[in-house]
């Protein structure tokens, strides 16, 4: 299996606490790349060093012509300067790792890198951290700002261990061609493109003077009905003003502060040299109970390569079970939550694969020696949809691919509909205005629309995920005498999966597991 991988995975924090020495961090390489030099990209960092050091641990060395090479476990075949699992972490570290991408800035991200930062040595150069715009602020100002920690950034007069790369949420269009247009280097080996997806809401005031909001809370806050959506909100400013340090110290706050989506990323990672992708998502909730719905355009990127066969791996949180209230997920995801996502996903690859079966009928139709041949031109060839491609219809049909309709008793029944919206509703349910009732919840309406889990679909006799490798990551330890929480998400995922004919796969990874896709 190892052979025909294009992709190692090494898993060194899988969970999303409490326990500190387990939270989520994720190793990527190309396998064409063979252990060189910056061809590994870590997936956030909340564990990191700690993480290589014990996955180490379970590997034994050998000499060959006076070379130390790893035997076994996930770093096998590698080649290494000490006899130590710490010494040869180190090595890892500073010479193998290319890069930290991080999906969102909470500390189960990213503590393990701020504290493994100061190992770095001059002589490496900069390690590149890479994030989108609003993530890379967030950890400027409250994470290396020699208040909580050190400035080892080379802005603002840092000592220059870490380099800031700010990507272009979507992909920068100015990079890459075809399949890989907007795609930016990782490492050696490795591309990604991140988008952005939601974590929740937190509160923030209006900054008159700069024109944007400042964050008075930090909490990622559950979905209450008596929220009110930032986009619904009005905000008088007559009466604020902020005076500069030379006048006044203080800063009049608005009445009303504002409630903002947490961002977080998912990042689509394409190894070069074969042309496969995995997602990694970082933490990230349900569009149904979202102020910011922003996981449906991740799945209008991701059905092509699935539909392709492109697309190999999906890694992606589930923090609890499906026993907890929507209203205590912390913008977090459960198993139900999950498969609802994942059904959105499975329409748009059958919505490909109708299309591109169609259009081989509709070409052998056109090309019959009994009927009439036209001329085409060179655009409307280019038109035609080829199989595992998708073309800019094929986007905009499936932007309206399902509808949603609440039933009592806090089930939901979903029909999606192909390429059509019934009752000409918008897909996003209404927002709650100044504690009006309705939005993405309601005290008699839930709209989950994975509660029931007989969902039809167009193609109900179908696999669309067939062949789709879910892994679930941080999921929350409850560190108790009973079983691993991660039994009873896993068992939940698998029956509403097999329910819902998705035909994908899901696997819970444990630490240090290296894993071949």
């Amino acid at each position: 299996m190892a052979n025909n991988a294009a992709f190692q995975v090494i898993v060194l924090g899988p969970t999303g606490g409490p326990r500190e020495d387990n939270v989520t961090g994720i190793l990527v390489r190309s396998t064409s790349t063979q252990w060189s030099p910056n061809s590994i990209v870590a997936v956030d960092a909340g564990t990191l060093l700690a993480g290589i050091i014990r996955t180490l641990e379970k590997s034994k060395s050998e000499l060959k012509n006076d070379t130390r090479v790893l035997k076994a476990g996930a770093f096998a075949g590698l080649t290494v300067p000490c006899k130590t699992p710490q010494a040869n972490a180190a090595h890892i570290f500073r010479e193998i790792l290319g890069a930290v991408l991080i999906t969102h800035p909470h500390l189960d991200h990213l503590s393990g890198l701020a504290i493994n930062t100061p190992m770095l040595e001059a002589g490496n150069g900069p390690k590149a951290l890479a994030a989108l715009p609003s993530v890379v602020t967030a950890i400027k100002s409250h994470m290396f700002n020699d208040v909580i920690w050190p400035n080892l950034s080379d802005e603002d007069g840092g000592a220059g261990l870490l380099t800031y790369q700010r990507l272009v949420e979507g992909g920068n269009p100015r990079f890459g061609r075809s399949e890989t247009r907007g795609y930016v280097r990782a490492c050696n080996g490795l591309l990604t493109k991140c988008l952005g997806v939601s974590h929740g809401r937190c509160r923030q005031q209006y900054h008159p003077e700069g024109g944007g909001q400042h964050r008075i809370g930090g909490t990622v806050l559950a979905s209450d009905q008596l929220m009110v959506p930032s986009r619904a909100i009005s905000v008088d400013h007559s009466d604020a003003s902020l005076c500069s340090p030379s006048q006044s110290p203080c800063v009049v706050a608005p009445k009303e502060p504002v409630w903002t989506t947490v961002e977080s990323s998912a990042f689509f990672i394409r190894d070069h040299h074969s042309g496969s992708e995995i997602i990694v998502f970082g933490d990230v909730e349900p569009d149904t109970l979202s102020l910011e719905p922003r996981n449906k355009r991740v799945w209008e990127v991701a059905a092509p390569k699935v539909a392709s066969g492109t697309l190999r791996a999906i890694f992606i949180e589930c923090s609890y079970n499906d026993s907890i209230d929507d209203s205590s997920l912390y913008g977090h995801l459960c198993p139900r939550h999950l498969i609802s996502e994942l059904l959105v996903l499975a329409v748009k690859v059958e919505e490909i694969h109708r299309k591109t079966v169609t259009g081989e009928k509709r070409k052998r139709e056109d090309t019959s020696p009994n009927e009439e041949s036209f001329d085409l031109s060179p655009k409307t060839k280019r038109h035609s949809t080829a199989a595992g491609k998708s073309t800019k219809e094929d986007y905009d049909s499936q932007s309206q691919a399902f509808t949603r309709t609440a039933t009592l008793s806090g089930l939901s029944s979903t029909e999606y509909v192909s390429g059509e919206s019934t009752a000409g509703q918008d897909e996003r349910s209404p927002q709650p205005v100044d504690g009006e009732r309705g939005g993405v919840e309601s005290e008699n309406l839930n709209l989950n629309r994975n509660s029931d889990p007989n969902i039809r679909r167009k193609d109900s006799n179908t696999l669309p995920l067939l062949g789709l490798s879910v892994y679930i990551i941080h999921i929350k330890d409850s560190l108790t005498d009973g079983p691993p929480p991660g039994e009873r998400i896993l068992e939940e995922l698998k029956t509403q999966g097999e329910a819902a004919k998705l035909g994908c796969e899901f696997k819970i990874p444990v630490p240090g597991e290296g894993i071949w896709i």
